[in-house]
């Protein structure tokens, strides 16, 4: 009898298995409506609900700086029904003593999203190009001013991370904090900050409108958006890069059928005119990794994030 129960238990689960989903999925993100993280997580969303043919309601659950999300996806059943598009703060909460959840509390599905970071003058500065830039903060450490995020956000350890793979001091620049990308353009329009540290995208409105120019990104090619934009290893030969990520990922221990089935929905997704137009029409950067790669790619984001803020006296 037992050996019966114990078949007919196997049979059943491999069933549940095979036929997921046969409900709707919650996607959730640990951002606010009307961002980019936002905005992403509904196209994907939209997308993997004609791929399922379940609905995906996407839900907001903000807070505690990305935590209170991330935990919400962490701690969800590990069945295919709730999943999450996690972002690059994930590599960094746990080193600033925010939380304990890093990249292994998840099962990583696919990486959807890169926007390296990039410097970005005022029209009216006096540095015409990167090299102008670098020249003013080797000749007086500590007097330029850059905003850009929060005080240990992304773009605030993308710039201090560049300055150290420069060889200098990661304070060479003086790091003003803000609540984003937008008043921190404002204030460089208004002269208030000599450098914003942000996403292209983030600086679309005011480099559109020649109120502010970009100088260089920080990533492997030139972006989309703005081809004529050298990127850091063009100009210096430095390896460094850095930028936002979103990908998708579901609560650790998720089944592998599962785990297969999705990162196909999603691949396929991303290869899609819907999704590249969408993203290229919103200057977003596409980035795919499979669930292997992405994986390490979280490890190696993880692992940078928290070297950089060791070396700012953040990591707790």
């Amino acid at each position: 009898m037992k050996t019966v129960v114990a078949a007919a238990a196997v049979l059943t689960f491999g069933a549940a298995h095979a036929a997921w989903p046969d409900r709707p999925v919650t996607l959730i993100v640990p951002w606010g409506a009307g961002g980019g993280t936002d905005a992403t997580a509904r196209i994907i969303g939209a997308l993997l609900e004609k791929e399922l043919g379940q609905p995906v309601n996407v839900v907001n659950r903000t807070g505690g700086n990305g935590v209170v999300g991330h935990q919400a996806i962490s701690g969800a059943a590990p069945d295919g029904y709730t999943i999450g598009l996690a972002t690059v703060e994930i590599a960094m909460m746990h080193h600033q003593g925010l939380t304990q959840l890093s990249y292994k509390n998840y099962t990583p599905i696919a990486l959807m999203n890169f926007d390296p970071a990039a410097l970005t003058v005022s029209a009216e500065s006096p540095y015409k190009t990167f090299d102008d830039l670098l020249k003013a903060v080797k000749a007086n450490p500590g007097k330029l001013k850059a905003s850009g995020t929060g005080q240990g956000g992304i773009w605030h350890l993308g710039l201090a991370g560049m300055l150290g793979d420069l060889k200098l001091e990661p304070t060479a620049v003086r790091f003003v904090p803000s609540n984003g990308a937008a008043p921190a353009m404002v204030d460089l329009a208004a002269g208030g900050v000599d450098i914003v540290a942000a996403s292209l995208p983030e600086a679309r409105s005011l480099i559109d409108a020649g109120k502010a120019r970009p100088l260089v990104i920080m990533a492997n090619a030139p972006a989309a958006l703005y081809p004529k934009v050298p990127t850091l290893k063009s100009l210096t030969g430095s390896n460094w890069t850095i930028g936002a990520w979103r990908g998708i990922v579901a609560p650790k221990n998720l089944p592998a059928d599962i785990q297969t089935k999705l990162a196909g929905h999603l691949q396929k997704i991303y290869n899609s005119k819907e999704y590249k137009d969408f993203m290229g029409g919103r200057g977003f950067g596409t980035m795919y990794a499979d669930s292997a790669e992405f994986g390490k790619f979280m490890e190696k984001s993880d692992g940078d994030m928290g070297q950089i803020l060791k070396t700012l006296g953040m990591a707790k």
